[in-house]
């Protein structure tokens, strides 16, 4: 902090978390299972994020059904604390049993490759049906407001 100091008069300092990167997407109500990403080499930098091969995901995340599931809830309050009714994907560090939200991605990533659908597919939403899910959500958002 002291380097920081030389800088400016201002600093923001975090607790270094090491632990397992985990993401969990929420469409609408319905929580979607677990992504573990694991790196192959260093960490989930833009290199090992868009080159194929270069990280692997786990979904649904080797987890116990009760870290699962805190995870999973977790995610869903983080979704609807920020007034988000359509489909978000958040993201968690994992260390030893506790989980530390990093951070809510309101637009993530849609192509067919992108970890929320990754995680659709799992419980056996098409990518075509999670669009299609998307716009109704966002189509009865839109009414929502109009009526209001």
């Amino acid at each position: 902090m002291t380097d920081a100091l030389k800088y400016d008069s201002a600093v923001l300092v975090e607790q270094l978390i090491s632990g397992r990167e985990l993401t969990v997407g929420v469409l609408g109500s319905q929580v979607l299972p677990v992504v573990e990403i694991r790196p192959l080499e260093g960490f989930y930098d833009y290199t090992n994020k868009y080159t194929k091969g270069k990280t692997e995901y786990f979904c649904p995340a080797p987890l116990s059904e009760e870290l699962t599931a805190q995870i999973q809830r977790h995610a869903l309050a983080a979704h609807r604390a920020v007034g988000n009714t359509i489909y978000s994907r958040v993201d968690f560090l994992l260390e030893g049993d506790r989980a530390y939200c990093l951070e809510i991605n309101t637009i993530p990533g849609m192509t067919a490759t992108s970890l929320l659908p990754k995680a659709a597919a799992a419980v056996g939403i098409t990518f075509p049906e999670l669009c299609r899910r998307i716009v109704e959500l966002s189509w009865a958002a839109r009414q929502k407001e109009r009526s209001a």
